[in-house]
This record gives C-alpha cells, structure tokens and sequence, in this order.
C-alpha cells in the first residue's frame, strides 16, 4: 500500500475539483493510483463539506447548493 504525504495527496484531490474537474478514471490513469484510492479521499472530501462534482457530471448540471459552495 503507497502512503502519499499531506501535500501529494492535496495536490492531486485539487485535480478533481472545479476548475479542472478530472474524471476519477482519468486521473488514476495519469497518477498511477488506484481508482478505489481516489474514490475513497473523494468521499472524504464529500463528508468534509466541500461540493465534490459525480464523476461525468459537468458544473452547468450542479444543484444550486453545490455551485454556492464552491
């Protein structure tokens, strides 16, 4: 099992959220990690409270809620 530091694991959870918003697949592609890995911190992102995008999902097709928080 990797362990990815504080600042690694920052910066590639940044890549998933808007502006850039990579679809989970494409990032594990270009990151080498494990697509379970990146779902896993998404969803810890989720349950911090931040408006995490479903992968596919473009920013014109959030709620009102999630367009607000971000």
């Amino acid at each position: 099992m990797a362990v990815y530091s504080p600042v690694r694991k920052e910066a590639i959870l940044k890549k998933l959220l808007p502006p850039v918003s990579r679809s989970v697949a494409q990032l594990a592609r270009e990151e080498g990690i494990c697509e379970q890995t990146l779902y896993n911190w998404r969803n810890q992102l989720k349950a911090q409270g931040y408006a995490v995008p479903v992968s596919g999902q473009k920013p014109d097709d959030w709620s009102g809620e999630a367009k607000l928080a971000v």
